[in-house]
């Protein structure tokens, strides 16, 4: 039974799908398309469609973009010895916020983790040893999720890495800048102590 219109009700069955959110968001999610004009609403689907009908993963990094090679690969200006090895396309936009890092990409398209099912086979390792025959890397750098499928796969790959004869690198974990010793965790502050550095 609807307790609203059936197609707002639909609408929020939708939302409800995406990740984060609830009934409730969906709901008011929906309650507001209605408010808005229709000329919004149809950017709005636009939009939507668009992202479907543009947005591919890069041939060589595995990334989103909407021309192939993406925007990273394709500039000239990057640095072409060091490769980042990344779980997901929005770890790329994290890292690039930082302005710190000049090389290329590599999206592995998730992390190893057994119990749901994912192996090797399921991630674009593949096709992060093939970058290797093509051009010469100095160093890989895993900038993998500090968790423990994360762990898995930064594990998994450093074995597979390094007897190709290049530097492997992690980055770095810790404390975040603005907590408090008392509310970290001891594997937190474990990782902060052993990757100290001189002041």
């Amino acid at each position: 039974m609807f307790y609203t219109a059936e197609s707002i009700e639909q609408l929020a069955e939708q939302f409800a799908q995406l990740p984060g959110i609830g009934r409730k968001t969906a709901h008011r999610l929906a309650l507001y398309i209605l408010k808005m004009p229709r000329e919004e609403v149809e950017t709005l689907a636009k939009a939507l469609v668009n992202v479907k009908d543009k947005v591919r993963y890069c041939s060589i990094c595995s990334n989103i973009t909407e021309t192939d090679p993406c925007s990273i690969c394709s500039n000239t200006k990057r640095e072409r010895a060091s490769i980042c090895v990344v779980e997901e396309p929005h770890d790329v936009i994290a890292i690039e916020k930082t302005h710190e890092f000049k090389g290329l990409y590599h999206v592995l398209g998730g992390a190893l983790s057994p119990l749901d099912g994912i192996g090797p086979d399921d991630l674009k390792i593949k096709e992060l040893l093939q970058r290797f025959s093509n051009t010469t890397i100095d160093e890989v750098i895993l900038a993998l999720n500090p968790n423990v499928e994360g762990e898995a796969t930064t594990l998994y790959l450093s074995k597979l890495l390094k007897p190709l004869g290049m530097k492997v690198t992690r980055i770095a974990r810790g404390l975040p800048v603005g907590s408090d010793l008392e509310f970290a965790d001891e594997a937190t502050l474990t990782r902060a102590l052993e990757g100290r550095i001189a002041v």
